[in-house]
């Protein structure tokens, strides 16, 4: 007389590879080329925006100081997004030459000279 499949095993079943597929499907993938240069392309156009506002502020705020309270959120806005594109740039193009890294501690290092070029492009003005 055939045995019938213990309850469990039937219900387990179907999910026997259930990690095995969610790793695959969750397995992170690299973005295309292009992606990543429209990517870097826009945000530095971001940080060299928010250098230029902040350069206009400052030659429009010593003109009129009746405008000085409205005037001051748009250099704290134009921080804001210059620091967060700058960010973003460092972080992009340091996930980019990961592979070349020999390990965390060169990898921080790849990451502390670029944001240093990163800044320093911005505190230059471009």
């Amino acid at each position: 007389m055939p045995t019938e499949p213990d309850q469990t095993e039937a219900v387990s079943a179907p999910f026997e590879d259930i990690e095995a597929r969610l790793r695959a499907a969750l397995a992170p993938i690299e973005p295309p080329v292009h992606l990543q240069r429209r990517l870097e392309e826009t945000l530095d156009s971001l940080v060299e925006l928010a250098a230029e506002e902040l350069e206009a502020w400052e030659l429009e705020a010593i003109k009129d100081p009746r405008n000085w309270p409205r005037a001051a959120l748009r250099p704290a806005a134009a921080v804001v997004v210059g620091s967060g594109a700058a960010v973003g740039l460092v972080v992009l193009r340091t996930h980019r030459k990961r592979a070349q890294a020999r390990g965390k501690r060169d990898l921080a290092g790849r990451a502390m000279r670029e944001a240093r070029k990163v800044f320093g492009e911005l505190s230059r003005g471009h």
